[in-house]
């Protein structure tokens, strides 16, 4: 293995060899502590130094070592854990000569234990007086320049451990995205979900459109796809009688990166017997809106330079988002007649066009072989998606584009399926299950002589079977957890709220930044794809 830089790396084995001669193990087994460096703050810190000195207040306390002070004879350093930092003072005529020693031969990054009394200095800083220290891990490399934090944003991706030790806001941004997953848990175990788990390897690509990572079972011999949503195996359990379940799921979409994209994500998904779209618009409200005031404190959330207000949901249809935000300088909006058209769409896509090429602007792809509800999709995502930046549901996509969706009674060329934008992200996706096995079927069949990498390639039997046997009138949902966490901790980059997310090689990220490659951009196909 290669350490960098190679000199303190030496110097630091160096003082570990010191280290164990003077009979210190170099890696024990356990320390016995009492307190954190936090608990210790939050319980004396406001004692005087006075109170400190009556009580006589013994803690053992552990951390890693981010200040180092030594002063002839004694010597002052900082512990940092659980999120917070405690003094420590050490002094020869205290601890005695040979934990003395072990204090000289200690590093920035080390990680130690001591045990002492509270007290306040002349300056008044609550510290630890050490009795007896001990070293419980040495760091043979050193941590980032004054140990605050990677300042190379590739590299705090990549060396996340890094990051978390010297950066309090990344620190942060997990934490509350464990609290995020644990209010979400409590919202639907509240309302009587089953919490459930189906598989990541599935035989058949279905559930979502979208480019999957394959793999291969050597015993079976058989080809497998990591799961693109698990959507599919939900309604097989609502059919079996499970008739509110939820799943907290990670699912892998082999396509481009960007700011809101990565190919592995988690979501929640659920589903709702005996329920239908518009219920699910309602229940998504009354979730965000609890997750901002018990996760931010109120109902309005910073994001940037804006003010997002989790107590307000509008509720626009694709074909009303379109007409509301059609740019001025491409003409009068088309009509809702031009938008339900037979060959209206296409019109307007070539209106559009007209006026985007000159400006510089993304145009719509004019593919021939797209049918009207595809075209109204394309025409949604690039004049109006980037405009919802406060909670707007956008309802009544075209059945083309939502195979999985029932269709609406009044009309039967639109699904009755919702997604919720928030910020210009789509954080939710939803509707009223399609269970009609008959026109499910024509539906998947129509995907697969389609073709295409995204699409099926045969059609799910057994999930026809499964409906054949009667799906209750059912409304599910998917909500993409780390947008969510983006939005409740004003981050920017999905790559911020994962902890771990896919880099490439760090030598392909060297050429890249140098010019000499260009990211590749995700697909977003709006057919029932379930949030990131």
């Amino acid at each position: 293995m290669e350490f960098e830089p190679l000199d303190q790396y030496l110097q630091r084995r160096k003082k570990l060899t010191e280290i164990e001669a003077l009979g210190y193990p170099a890696h024990p087994h356990k320390f016995d502590w009492t307190h954190t460096p936090r608990q210790i703050s939050e319980r004396f810190g406001a004692s005087t130094s006075e109170e400190l000195s009556s009580q006589n207040v013994e803690v053992q306390v552990a951390g890693r070592i981010v200040a180092l002070r030594p002063h002839g004879k004694a010597g002052f350093a900082h512990l940092a854990g659980d999120g917070a930092k405690i003094q420590i003072y050490v002094r020869l005529d205290v601890v005695g000569d040979q934990a003395f020693k072990l204090f000289q031969l200690l590093d920035l990054g080390d990680i130690a234990g001591v045990r002492g009394h509270l007290f306040r200095t002349k300056t008044n800083e609550l510290t630890v007086k050490v009795e007896r220290l001990q070293l419980l891990t040495k760091a043979l490399l050193p941590l980032p320049e004054k140990w605050h934090g990677l300042a190379d944003t590739e590299m705090r991706y990549r060396r996340r451990y890094l990051d978390l030790i010297g950066n309090e806001k990344t620190r942060e941004i997990f934490l509350r995205r464990a609290q995020v997953v644990r209010e979400l848990r409590r919202f639907f175990d509240e309302r009587g979900y089953v919490e459930v788990e189906t598989p990541m390897m599935h035989p058949i690509l279905g559930g979502a459109t979208a480019r999957p990572f394959t793999t291969h079972h050597n015993t079976l011999d058989m080809d497998l796809y990591l799961r693109i949503a698990p959507e599919l195996y939900l309604k097989r359990l609502v059919v079996g009688g499970l008739e509110r379940v939820y799943e907290i799921n990670r699912n892998f979409r082999n396509e481009g990166i960007d700011a809101i994209h990565q190919p592995e994500f988690t979501m929640l998904e659920f589903y709702q017997a005996y329920s239908d779209g518009p219920a699910l618009m309602d229940l998504t409200e009354e979730l965000l809106r609890g997750l901002a005031e018990k996760i931010c404190g109120g109902a309005n959330v910073s994001f940037g330079e804006r003010e997002i207000d989790f107590s307000r949901f509008e509720r626009l249809s694709m074909r009303e988002a379109i007409r509301k935000f059609w740019p001025a300088a491409a003409g009068v909006a088309p009509s809702k007649e031009e938008l339900i058209a037979k060959n209206g769409p296409r019109k307007i896509v070539e209106r559009y066009n007209t006026f985007a090429r000159p400006k510089g602007l993304d145009t719509i792809d004019e593919d021939e072989n797209a049918s009207a509800g595809e075209l109204i999709g394309e025409l949604f995502e690039a004049i109006a998606e980037q405009h919802l930046v406060q909670p707007t549901f956008i309802h009544d996509f075209p059945v083309e584009i939502s195979p999985l969706a029932k269709r609406r009674e009044d009309d039967p060329s639109l699904a009755e399926r919702f997604e919720l934008f928030v910020a210009g992200m789509e954080i939710a996706n939803g509707f009223s299950e399609l269970n009609d096995p008959d026109d499910q079927e024509r539906r998947f069949r129509e995907q697969v002589e389609k073709g295409g990498q995204e699409m099926p390639k045969e059609v799910d039997v057994d999930y026809i079977r499964a409906l054949s046997h009667g799906l209750p009138p059912t409304a599910g949902e998917g909500i993409g957890i780390d947008r969510l966490v983006m939005l409740f901790t004003d981050s920017h980059a999905i790559r911020e709220v994962i902890l771990f997310p896919l880099l490439r090689h760090a030598a392909e990220a060297d050429a890249a930044a140098a010019g000499q490659d260009t990211p590749v951009k995700p697909s977003d196909d709006r057919s029932d794809n379930r949030s990131q």
